[in-house]
């Protein structure tokens, strides 16, 4: 199935830094409680991310991601899930974060 350029347009892609990693001990697979900085038009918003079997929290903070920006929330367990971090699963199927190779300003949207 093809789309048109309108079509991907309403996807709002934008990067942004990871300020904060909390555990999320009621998810149902291992998983962290982001809290991403996209800048001044979006602020900060926070994600659930299944990235445990990559990342030590530790590690993720200062990183830079991109993320759907304008899902509307998900209700995860007591958790609110505001944005979708993006991934790919590698050959065992963990996830692999998307982000740029250099550091780019938050909130610059995917084109």
């Amino acid at each position: 199935m093809t789309i048109s350029y309108d079509d991907f347009a309403k996807i709002d892609i934008r990067v942004g830094t990871i300020r904060a990693v909390d555990p999320f001990p009621e998810a149902r697979k291992p998983a962290y409680k982001l809290t991403v900085d996209f800048g001044g038009e979006i602020g900060t918003r926070r994600s659930s991310a299944q990235i445990t079997g990559h990342y030590a929290a530790d590690a993720l903070v200062g990183r830079q991601v991109l993320a759907v920006v304008n899902f509307p929330p998900k209700r995860i367990g007591p958790f609110t899930s505001e944005v979708l971090c993006l991934g790919l699963p590698d050959a065992d199927g963990a996830v692999v974060l998307v982000g740029p190779d250099q550091a780019v300003p938050d909130g610059a949207r995917l084109f």
